[in-house]
């Protein structure tokens, strides 16, 4: 089966269905920044503030959405994006801050950061809370198994029907709420750290697969990696706002649309292995309808 083909039709099924690398290279990738930063009070809106004093993003390590290297530089298809624009915005400092999936809207809205660039899938329950940039990825979704695939699990419907399947997945990710969405019962989703969290989990079998996007999966050893699942929805990311900060995200917006149409774009995406045509035409709209 053709992947870019694939990745597309799926997409399009699931709607029927219904630190980022300062500019300039540094990264303080794991500072903690308390409440009551340069968004707190006064000051101009987000824009200004971003200029002067640079803007904070929450992020994931999951690649090839964000990457953390051991020396603290953030990289990865979303942060790379999110650098490009910026610089466009005059915006010469973006500070990446390492958090949970599940902590991501929360700090956000307790304005630990600014905004959130990490993958973080669009779906109807989260853009209820927070404003999408236009689309910059859209993905679909794999099961890691064990090398020959000896349980056979190819299907969502498998891990639901299934009474002795055991699917991991990482806490506050999209896919925690394909399963729960499904029907797969709660003492047979297992919480994983991250994509390397759910490769050792699977190697010790506590569990018989883990549910990720399936590039994030390829980027492993030792993992065997499903076709995409058919029965599973697929959406997209981009970076997360404020609903506050609406001017932030008009600015922003119009500098993304203009660098979606551009080589530069494309060589960002494609360096991550995701195809770059499959979010063309693809809007916020098609992908916050995403039940979850």
């Amino acid at each position: 089966m053709n992947a870019n083909i694939s990745r597309r039709q799926l997409f399009r099924g699931a709607l029927a269905l219904g630190g980022v690398v300062a500019v300039g290279g540094s990264l303080a990738a794991c500072t903690t920044t308390e409440p009551g930063g340069p968004d707190a009070e006064g000051g101009g809106g987000l824009l200004e503030r971003a200029r002067q004093q640079g803007l904070r993003i929450a992020i994931g390590n999951e690649p090839p959405y964000t990457e953390l290297s051991p020396d603290g530089t953030v990289t990865g298809a979303e942060p790379d994006v999110v650098r490009a624009v910026c610089e466009r915005l005059g915006i010469e400092k973006v500070e990446g801050i390492v958090t949970g999936y599940n902590d991501m809207i929360p700090g956000l809205k307790a304005n630990r950061w600014d905004a959130i660039a990490a993958g973080l899938f669009m779906k109807k329950s989260r853009c209820a809370e927070v404003s999408y940039a236009s689309p910059v990825i859209v993905s679909t979704e794999s099961f890691g198994v064990r090398p020959g695939n000896p349980k056979g699990i190819t299907t969502i419907a498998d891990a639901t029907e299934r009474d002795d399947l055991r699917i991991g997945v990482v806490p506050g990710g999209f896919e925690q709420g394909i399963l729960e969405e499904a029907g797969v019962p709660g003492n047979r989703i297992i919480n994983v750290t991250d994509a390397r969290g759910g490769a050792d989990a699977l190697a010790a079998d506590r569990i018989d697969a883990f549910l990720l996007p399936t590039l994030s999966l390829r980027e492993l050893d030792g993992v065997e990696v499903t076709d995409p699942i058919e029965d599973a929805p697929s959406t997209g990311s981009s970076a997360a706002f404020r609903p506050e900060d609406s001017d932030f995200l008009d600015a922003y917006n119009g500098e993304l649309e203009k660098f979606k149409t551009e080589p530069a774009f494309d060589e960002i995406l494609d360096k991550w292995g995701f195809d770059p045509t499959v979010v063309d035409g693809v809007t916020t709209e098609e992908l916050c309808a995403v039940d979850g």
